[in-house]
């Protein structure tokens, strides 16, 4: 691994053990693998991590097994469609759209395993690196770290580095990555990829055509559904506490609750599709306007994406409360309807704010509808174009 890389690219295969050895003895790891595995005996857990051969048997033996587990308690099953898509001899840019903090690209990798398929580095912002402990998790686990907290004069560097090694991952390590479509999730699910996310990408690359550049990532849009956002409720908290102070920020403390809250909450089905690698798309792209090309890359991303979502009742019981309309009343019955209410009642009594206005009651009810409605939307949009 080039020097240059060292403060963002994952452990590698020569530097790893003495981060994990580091990480059994860590007070806050042993608390997160209880918290998760209240039953675990964490001697032996420890053991068995430390036996591991090399990263791949980490991933394989270890992180395969954990997320199993988590499938199995927080999820109704992940599954996948569109693997056909996929070449095992083919790096790519996996860009989705953001669900889950943690677990849209670890259960994106409990896909690649189960199909035989090499298993992605990892896109994780460094505001969520808050313990030394978590920095060592990541990057045991193949995560790469883009930096968010730069001043306006760093920005063009930081971009400029990561986008860099994206590309020496892609083209000299042959190995696939998976980053998020923006910054940050879509707390309304909303997907719009980041216009400033492309142009990132586009940087770096051998042939300096930002078109080109783009190419070579083979960049493969995915589509993440989850029936039921454990976080749904912390979302909605949010969208009421910026309308009281517009200059409202989450906390680190913030955004560890929703990790945990991610990783043990009920998911009910969870959804993956691939689409084809866009690069045929982008190749047709004719213009020469950096930013007009860009946003034409934007705009086939997020049809690739929205044409892929997999939707459940409570998206299609929304759509149609939000739109005052039955025009999917088809799609549901009379207990998903009671079932999507009783979910709902019980995910916005967890909102702990005080002082709830009557009209923030009725917002906070739109926003969850609004939520889970989005997606019914934007499929249908791009199925029209």
């Amino acid at each position: 691994m080039p020097a240059e890389f060292a403060d963002i690219a994952p452990y590698t295969e020569d530097n790893y053990f003495p981060h994990l050895v580091r990480l059994t003895k860590e007070p806050g790891f042993e608390h997160a693998v209880r918290f998760i595995m209240p039953n675990v005996d964490y001697d032996a857990f420890c053991s068995e991590l430390l036996s591991v051969k090399s990263q791949e048997d980490f991933q394989r033996r270890i992180m395969g097994r954990f997320l199993s587990d988590l499938e199995r308690l927080g999820t109704a099953g992940v599954t996948a469609d569109g693997i056909e898509n996929i070449s095992a001899e083919t790096p790519y840019t996996f860009i989705s759209n953001h669900r889950d903090i943690v677990l849209d690209p670890a259960f994106l990798n409990l896909v690649m395993l189960r199909n035989s398929l090499p298993v992605t580095q990892i896109a994780i912002g460094n505001n969520l690196l808050i313990y030394d402990w978590i920095t060592d998790l990541v990057k045991i686990n193949r995560s790469f770290i883009v930096k968010r907290d730069v001043k306006k004069l760093e920005a063009l560097d930081a971009a400029r580095h990561l986008s860099a090694y994206i590309h020496f991952a892609i083209m000299k390590l042959h190995e696939s990555v998976w980053i998020a479509q923006r910054q940050g999730r879509a707390k309304d699910s909303d997907d719009v990829t980041q216009e400033s996310l492309v142009k990132m990408l586009s940087i770096a690359g051998e042939s300096g055509d930002r078109k080109s550049n783009l190419m070579e990532l083979n960049l493969l849009p995915v589509s993440i559904s989850y029936e039921f956002d454990p976080n749904d409720y912390l979302k909605v908290r949010e969208f009421v506490m910026r309308r009281r102070d517009p200059e409202f920020k989450k906390s680190q403390r913030d955004d560890l609750f929703s990790m945990e809250t991610g990783m043990t909450g009920y998911k009910g089905r969870v959804h993956y599709h691939f689409a084809g690698c866009v690069n045929q798309q982008l190749a047709a792209i004719s213009t020469t306007n950096r930013n007009e090309a860009v946003h034409s890359a934007c705009m086939a991303i997020d049809k690739e994406i929205h044409s892929g979502y997999y939707l459940y009742p409570i998206n299609f019981i929304a759509a149609d409360i939000v739109e005052n309309t039955d025009k999917y009343r088809a799609r549901y019955t009379d207990d998903d309807i009671a079932t999507a209410k009783a979910y709902m009642d019980r995910q916005l009594a967890k909102v702990d704010l005080p002082d709830i206005t009557p009209e923030e009651h009725d917002y906070m009810r739109m926003m969850f509808l609004t939520m889970y409605a989005n997606p019914v939307r934007n499929k249908e949009a791009a199925l029209q174009k």
